[in-house]
């Protein structure tokens, strides 16, 4: 989490990296599906099924929400599990957020 006492484009650019993770409808199914989990946890393979999407391009989705800390990746053994990173997505929606495009 980058707070906005942090040099401001240090948190333009953070935010920046988020923003352009969501501007993408199939990011956001993969965000809402993992929101709405039973489970913390979701095994790859079982994404690939929900979504799918082969596991080329669903990697590619991944890749780019795990490097806005956006979801978080846990391996066991050779599969990989994913689940929200709620605080970043709460960060992300937060008033800290807002506070920088509002007038003192």
């Amino acid at each position: 989490m980058f707070p906005v006492t942090v040099d401001l484009q240090t948190t333009f650019k953070h935010y920046e990296k988020s923003f352009k993770a969501l501007a993408d409808q199939k990011r956001l199914q993969l965000l809402n599906l993992l929101a709405t989990l039973s489970e913390d946890y979701i095994c790859v393979c079982d994404l690939m099924e929900e979504m799918q999407m082969a596991q080329s391009k669903l990697s590619y989705h991944l890749k780019i929400l795990l490097q806005a800390n956006l979801i978080i990746k846990e391996k066991r053994g050779t599969w990989s599990y994913y689940s929200l990173n709620h605080k970043e997505i709460n960060n992300v929606l937060s008033e800290e957020l807002c506070c920088l495009f509002r007038r003192n």
